[in-house]
């Protein structure tokens, strides 16, 4: 299981999440951080430190905001091309 940033992020990129990552894990992207699936550790380290409340665990990701998993997932896989 890995982490997701959802859009609450969107256009806030706050990066207090980015300074408590212990393997930095989040990039920034356009108008908001994602969190590399492969990268990330599952610490949780990054979820109680967002003002937005907007990084979840992939299966409590809300409803509404299930489409930022994939995203999060297709970025790095392009990246990696």
């Amino acid at each position: 299981m890995t982490y997701i940033i959802a859009e609450p992020c969107i256009d806030i990129k706050d990066l207090s999440c980015v300074d408590v990552c212990p393997v930095d894990c989040i990039h920034e992207f356009d108008r908001i951080l994602i969190i590399d699936p492969e990268e990330c550790i599952d610490c949780g380290a990054c979820e109680p430190v967002c003002p937005v409340e907007a990084i979840f665990e992939e299966a409590a990701v809300p409803d509404k905001w299930k489409q930022f998993t994939q995203i999060d997932a297709d970025w790095f896989k392009n990246r990696k091309k």
